[in-house]
């Protein structure tokens, strides 16, 4: 009999409604990869292949941060243990793919497996084979009957739809045995909601699964309620202290801080005293003759002029301000290390490192409590916050770009009010898109910018108006570029960005129809009447385009002259011998890493100088970016030659097989 889950349907319905809204054109974009992901299993997967290793990496080839991620590399570890023994890991999938065995069974007994086989290995890495690596192999193999199990999504749903049961760590037999069930519920009622199965069919191209059964659609809405679930708002602090101030209590008691010193005065960083949320977490550093972190302690409520907290651990292994000094992470700690008196928000890049550091001297320390209080995996976009001051320097830091560079960009932007970044891929164009136009706004207002992907079926009716099926028939309605540009209209004294990304791909005529003309910087502010309902409308002139261009994009004709004349055109090159990205591997401080990256260099001349090709098919640098020193490893670097450049080389030159293997053996040379 099957198992019925509880959980509020209406709630349920209000979150497929969002995710329909949203569908396009933010969430697919991010989304696709993962009905890409099975087709290429699909059509490469074969238990008995002779070329075992090659047909792993082949079948994986698309499935990007689901068996990668963080410090977290499944598909990497899984073709090592291949490479080393083909058929015991042969029989290890043979095994899990079983379907004459229980489900929970086999995936149980992978995981043991993988860490039998790891021991085997003798080089201290992690097996990676976790439950959510596991049935993401099920689900690829069997895209009709399994979902991937994210023990973080299962567990935000209950607070999204109110199902009835508790996801417990460790409790992974009980978990699976509602998990399973909570999904075929939600299948079944998304498999009836012909409009949401009808939308979302219309976007599922030749080189996506078709997904009949809806099970990776259901597994896409579960995702989007969980990053759309409401968070808990904890927050992290440095607590700098007078000497012996938080060594004098013991464990568990509760102390309090006052927002004034003894002389009646604001201590400093006061304002930070009424962000401060219960259950925060405090780093307890005493500054005078100790200079050390020497504890952790907990938010336990506040007042009008106090915070009170409770100590939870005392280090045994005190942490010396010089261990951490002149750490990256630390730099931009402002007032760190030397105000007394002092209350500091960290950031969750800041927190992740003083934590690591802290247990990495004091074992005994459990940093798995600390971490549930530690919202870091939010994937809150970096400086993404209203409020947080962005300028030119700021952008320079972030995008790989000489200062003259930006300043053209800038002037050229301000001029046209109209621009097309372009550029070869992995150059950072949307990056350095949404970076451009905090710094002009002067802050990271995200409700000054909106985000459109054109593709071949978008319409005029998606971007401006149409009319649309409701309960009553057909009623007109207003979109993504009509409804912004009424917004910038009302708020005239500042600046707003509408950001398209893939704007070759779409037809400009049909999409901005009368507008073509009035975007321009001349018409801007000038009323014409619309087609649908004779009203008059107006582009504001202080609403600014920023275009995407991908000039290694072959399925692409010539992009139209009504699109050329109306924008500029900024070009954007891999970045490698920038002093930004310079700087960047000095930190990294890598040799691998930096022969790697001569490496790319010379592949980039050659495609420069390739007739077919040119500077536009270059290798951008955004595809060894973002990487700590921790993360800088020689698994990671190979990650991006297997499975980011040399499928991109196989795609230029797919008639040159010699030239591929060439570049993959030089490329291969130095992450072997």
């Amino acid at each position: 009999m099957k198992k019925t889950i509880m959980f509020d349907k209406n709630l349920l319905q209000e979150q497929i409604i969002d995710y329909k809204n949203n569908f396009l054109p933010k969430w697919w974009k991010d989304e696709k990869y993962k009905w890409e992901a099975v087709k290429t299993f699909q059509e490469n997967w074969d238990i008995n292949a002779n070329d075992f290793v090659d047909m792993l990496k082949r079948s994986f080839a698309k499935t990007g941060n689901l068996l990668a991620s963080g410090h977290r590399f499944p598909r990497g570890r899984n073709i090592e243990f291949a490479s080393k023994d083909k058929e015991e890991v042969r029989k290890m999938f043979e095994n899990l793919f079983d379907e004459n065995r229980d489900v929970i069974e086999r995936i149980l007994e992978y995981k043991e497996q993988a860490k039998s086989f790891n021991a085997t290995m003798n080089d201290g890495k992690s097996h990676f084979q976790d439950e959510n690596a596991i049935t993401t192999y099920l689900w690829l193999r069997y895209p009709d009957k399994y979902y991937i199990f994210k023990s973080s999504v299962v567990k935000a749903l209950k607070d999204v739809i109110n199902y009835d049961f508790l996801i417990k760590d460790g409790g992974y037999e009980n978990n699976f045995k509602c998990f399973y069930p909570l999904y075929d519920e939600i299948c079944d009622i998304i498999s009836n909601d012909n409009e949401l199965t009808d939308f979302v069919k219309k976007q599922i191209t030749d080189n996506c699964y078709h997904d009949p059964k809806y099970k990776t659609l259901t597994m896409d809405l579960c995702y989007y309620m969980a990053m759309n679930a409401p968070k808990t708002k904890y927050t992290h602090w440095w607590f700098n202290t007078d000497a012996h101030f938080l060594t004098k209590f013991p464990i568990g008691e509760k102390e309090s801080f006052s927002l004034y010193t003894e002389k009646g005065n604001y201590r400093h960083y006061h304002n930070n005293f009424i962000n401060v949320n219960v259950g925060d977490i405090l780093i307890g550093y005493e500054a005078g003759n100790v200079n050390k972190i020497v504890s952790l302690c907990q938010i336990t409520g506040k007042d009008e002029n106090n915070i009170f907290f409770k100590k939870i651990e005392d280090l045994q292994t005190p942490i010396h301000y010089t261990e951490f000094v002149h750490s990256t992470e630390l730099s931009q700690m402002q007032g760190y290390p030397y105000f007394s008196g002092s209350l500091l928000r960290l950031t969750n890049d800041e927190f992740d490192f003083i934590i690591k550091l802290i247990c990495e001297k004091n074992p005994d320390i459990d940093i798995k409590k600390f971490k549930e209080n530690n919202n870091s995996d939010e994937k809150v976009e970096q400086n993404s916050s209203n409020t947080k001051t962005y300028n030119k320097d700021k952008f320079l830091s972030e995008v790989f770009m000489s200062v003259q560079q930006y300043d053209k960009l800038v002037a050229v932007l301000k001029n046209k009010k109209n621009i097309i970044l372009q550029g070869a891929p992995g150059v950072g164009k949307t990056f350095a898109a949404k970076r451009l136009a905090y710094s002009i706004i002067g802050e990271c207002d995200k409700d000054r910018i909106e985000f459109v992907q054109f593709h071949q079926n978008y319409s005029y009716e998606d971007f401006m108006m149409g009319y649309k099926p409701s309960d009553n028939g057909f009623e007109l309605k207003y979109g993504i570029f009509y409804n912004f540009c009424k917004k910038a209209e009302n708020d005239k004294q500042k600046d707003y960005f509408f950001i398209i990304d893939e704007i070759n791909r779409g037809n400009m005529s049909k999409i901005f129809g009368e507008l073509l003309m009035m975007i321009e910087k001349d018409y801007r502010g000038t009323e014409t009447t619309l087609a649908y309902n004779s009203s008059k409308f107006t582009v504001p002139e202080n609403l600014y385009i920023i275009g995407m261009m991908n000039t290694a994009d072959r399925s692409l004709a010539m992009i139209d002259y009504a699109l050329r004349r109306r924008f500029s055109f900024f070009e954007i090159s891999p970045a490698f011998d920038s002093d930004g990205f310079k700087k960047y591997q000095n930190y990294l401080d890598n040799n691998i890493f930096n022969q790697l990256i001569e490496k790319i260099k010379e592949l980039n001349e050659t495609i420069k100088k390739d007739d077919s090709l040119g500077k536009g098919f270059c290798i951008g640098h955004s595809y060894f970016c973002n990487l700590k020193k921790e993360e800088c490893t020689l698994d990671r670097m190979q990650q991006v030659v297997e499975f980011d450049i040399l499928p991109m080389l196989e795609e230029y030159w797919f008639d040159d097989n010699q030239k591929v293997e060439n570049w993959s053996n030089a490329l291969h040379t130095i992450v072997k």
